[in-house]
This record gives C-alpha cells, structure tokens and sequence, in this order.
C-alpha cells in the first residue's frame, strides 16, 4: 500500500488536494525518459489555501509544549525508517538516483533530521539574565509563524526534511515547494507527519514552477524563507524576501576546492574525489568539483582514479548493484556536455569518460579533465554534473590562493598526513563546511552552509534553531521606579 505514488499534486491542512486548472508537471523516470506521473502546479486559490492552512494552525502547534511536537517529529522519523524502502524507491523514480545511495542517503538522513530536531524541541528554553538589586532580564524563544521551504532537485526527502524538522520544532507551521523536477516525495512526508499526530495545516505540500515560490514568498502571511537552489535563484529570493524584512536561509552552488598534498593517502583521496565529483552523478552543491592535486602525486593520482571509476556500475537505478545513475533530466545532460565541450576547447586533457551513453535515460560517464587552469570555464562555473578538474599545483601559499579565488565558499576540503597542515589549511578555507581527509559528509547534528555567494544562514544542529525562532527579551523590576520627574 505504502509504495503507492501520492494520491494528488498538493497537501494541504491535512488532506490531498487537487486543481486540474493548474499548469500539468511531468514527471519524467531520468533511467527511461518515461513520464511516470502528472500533476499540477497550485493555481493562485490553492497558494492561498496552504499559507491559510498554515496561518491557522501556527498557534495552536506553537502553544503546544516543545515536548508534545518532538514526540510526533520522532514518530515520523520512525515511520520514515520503517519504510525506508518503499521510500527510497520513489525517490529513485523522482531522482533517477541508485537505490543504493537513496537506501542510505535520503529518507535515512531525513528521518535523523526529524529525530534530531524532535529530541531538541523539548529543551529549547531562554535565559535568565541577572542585574543588580535583584532585577532581572529573561529571554522567550518564540516561533517565526509561517515559514516557507523551496526545494531542490537532487535531494527532495532530506531537503524537505531538513527544512520542516527544525521549524516545526520551534512552534513554525511550514509549507514546502519542492523541485518541479522531483515532486513526489515530500508529498509522503506530509502523509506520514499527519499519520505520526502532525495537526492539519503544520505541514504542507505546494507544487509548482518559479511564479508559485515567488508568490509564496513574496505573500504577508509569511515570515520566513528557506531555499536550497542556485545562486542566481537564490539573489531573486534573497532580495523579495528582504523587501518585506523576512528571515531567510540560502543554501545555494559552489565551486569548491578539494586540495590533495603529496603526503596524502591516495586511496583515500581518491574516494574522497570519487565521492565529491560522483555521488548523485555528479549532482551535489557542496561538491569539490576543482580537485588540486600536488605535482608529486599526480600520475599516481589519476592513474588510480581511472582504474577505479573503471569499476562503476552505470546502470538500472533501482538495481541495489548499479552504484553510478543518470542525470536528472535531458537539460543537465545538455548543459555538462556543452561544459565537456568546453573544456576540450579551452584545452584541458581528458583523461576518463566525457561522452553521453547510448539508449534511453539521461545517462552521461563520468568525466576527468587534468592538466585544467584557474581560467578554464570548467574550474570556474558550477556544472552541477560528473566533471571533475583536476589542477596542478606546487605550494601550500600558491593553493591556498587559487582555491579561495572563487565567488563562492560552499565547502573545501583537504588531504593530507600532516596535522598541522590540515588544520592551518581549514582554518584558512574561505567556505562554511571544510573536510580533513573525507569530503561531503552531512550528519545533522552538525551546521551546513556556505559562506559569499554560496549562501546565509545554516542548516541543521543546534544552529538551525536560531534560524526558525526569535528571540523576545524581557526586563523584569522588583524594586521602585525612578524617574527624572
């Protein structure tokens, strides 16, 4: 019962919601080019119903104890768990992404964020602020109220869990627009909210193109924003939303530096690329897409890169064996070969793959270039795709430099042996989220987020909850009133 797609295109104040006079979103297998399912983007009366559903359920949520809502947060997560397979299908069908990934990277990680969140929302309390004479101050963590979710193709279930589990924590109600790319599955984490006791309007499930976001985002009723996407959508939301003084959260692109020095270990480094350039076929924010490897390790480097992307197995995604998936959709397969053609053009050399698979489904190989510039297009622009560059380099100084020579400050990582080395070259990263010899993990317990274009705010642990509420500051007297007259 439970692999069943969702039963209509919106969630809202508990129920399935549908308005066939909205634009029709196809939702395209990327394994098979198959449209699987149809819906419809919200017209501007079904925008309104969710933030009115939201709206009217915010103070009763927020009046519960933190408590009472981290109790059914848990219980959602623990539903997630117990469907993680049924859960990790649909994601694959959204995605196109290896079941073997979404089996352990997406449900799983959303159910740790709704569990995270759930066993915090009891604790979050003030402070109390001691003045002389026995006075004292004491602060109320309140809820924002409504808080809307914008969402990105290539992590539908963690994205939408990482934004609702700390807002719902904080007393917020939520609405989330999820990719018109990858609709389906937040609307099963509505589903199993209601199910785990979420009261109706807490969490709701608006689809549809750019013009729904702007009108969720631009509408009174709203206080805050969250959007994982580009950094050009990301400016457009950034700005309507400052118009009317709302919060935001941006997790946007990057162009981030993996820096390789000649004592690293090389097995290591190498997954730490492999897992920084193709996990998601390429198609993560934080990817360290321009890897520098030090010129006394770089034949050993790319030799044994090659030898192991040998070993991929491209393939049927929900086939538990294939361990490298198609790209999201036809575009991003056109949009990276144009890069591929880029960076032969600009002269880098090709050392694996670069050429888009025969037969159906958006399948490209993965793709090495070496011998790249700081110049080259390739180490300059987000692809968002399976192109690794790969740059030489000689000095610590010199590294530094170049990888921080960038707009954006997503992630960075480092390999190496020497420990001193890793620290000083973290503590010199201009970049949120930094790597000592992994590259792209995301435990919830901990912040994620960029720095420059790459974004404001964070996500996840302790740190997201002062991104969800407000702090209201309240100065307390016991003694007489004085005044000048």
């Amino acid at each position: 019962m439970h692999t069943a797609q969702p039963q209509a295109s919106h969630f809202i104040a508990g129920k399935y919601v549908e308005d066939t006079a909205g634009t029709p979103i196809s939702v395209i297998y990327p394994a098979t080019g198959e449209v699987i399912a149809t819906l419809h983007s919200a017209t501007p009366a079904v925008v309104d119903r969710a933030i009115a559903a939201a709206a009217a359920a915010q103070a009763d949520w927020e009046a519960m104890t933190g408590t009472e809502r981290g109790r059914i947060l848990r219980r959602a997560a623990d539903i997630m768990r117990a469907r993680n397979h049924d859960l990790s299908v649909l994601e694959t069908l959204d995605t196109g992404k290896p079941y073997q990934e979404t089996s352990v990277a997406d449900a799983t990680s959303g159910a740790d964020a709704l569990e995270y969140f759930g066993g915090l929302a009891g604790s979050l309390t003030g402070d109390h602020i001691p003045q002389g004479g026995g006075d004292f101050v004491y602060t109320r963590r309140e809820a924002l109220g409504v808080c809307v979710g914008i969402g990105a193709w290539n992590y539908p279930t963690q994205i939408a869990c990482w934004k609702a589990a700390p807002a719902l924590a904080c007393g917020n109600t939520a609405i989330f627009k999820p990719s018109e790319t990858t609709p389906l599955c937040a609307l099963k984490l509505a589903e199993i909210l209601v199910e785990a006791g979420a009261p109706a309007g807490v969490f709701n499930v608006v689809q549809g193109y750019g013009d729904v976001g702007a009108a969720l985002v631009t509408d009174a009723r709203v206080a805050k924003v969250s959007l994982t996407g580009s950094v050009p959508t990301g400016r457009k939301v950034y700005a309507a939303a400052a118009a009317q003084m709302k919060h935001v959260t941006m997790e946007l692109g990057g162009k981030s530096p993996l820096i390789v020095f000649d004592d690293a270990n090389i097995e290591n480094a190498v997954s730490g690329a492999i897992l920084g350039n193709f996990y998601s076929s390429g198609q993560v924010c934080s990817n360290g897409t321009r890897v520098f490897v030090q010129k006394g390790i770089k034949d050993a480097f790319l030799a044994r890169l090659s030898e192991r992307l040998s070993n991929a197995v491209i393939g049927d995604p929900l086939d538990p064996d294939t361990s490298f998936g198609p790209m999201i959709s036809d575009d991003q397969v056109g949009i990276t070969m144009s890069y591929i053609a880029k960076g032969h053009a600009e002269g880098a050399r090709l050392v694996y793959g670069g050429k888009r698979l025969d037969g159906p489904g958006f399948y490209l190989e993965p793709t090495v270039f070496a011998d790249v510039t700081d110049d080259m297009s390739i180490a300059r622009e987000e692809i968002f795709g399976p192109v690794m560059s790969v740059l030489d380099f000689d000095t610590e100084a010199e590294v530094m430099r170049r990888a921080n020579a960038t707009e954006f400050g997503l992630a960075a990582g480092v390999f190496t042996n020497d420990l001193s080395r890793a620290h000083r070259v973290v503590a010199g990263f201009e970049a949120g989220t930094c790597y000592i010899n992994t590259y792209n993990d995301a435990s919830v317990e901990a912040p994620f987020g960029g720095v420059k274009q790459s974004g404001v705010g964070r996500e996840n642990s302790k740190a997201a909850i002062n991104h969800y509420s407000e702090l209201k500051t309240v100065y307390v007297r016991l003694s007489d009133l004085e005044a000048p007259f």
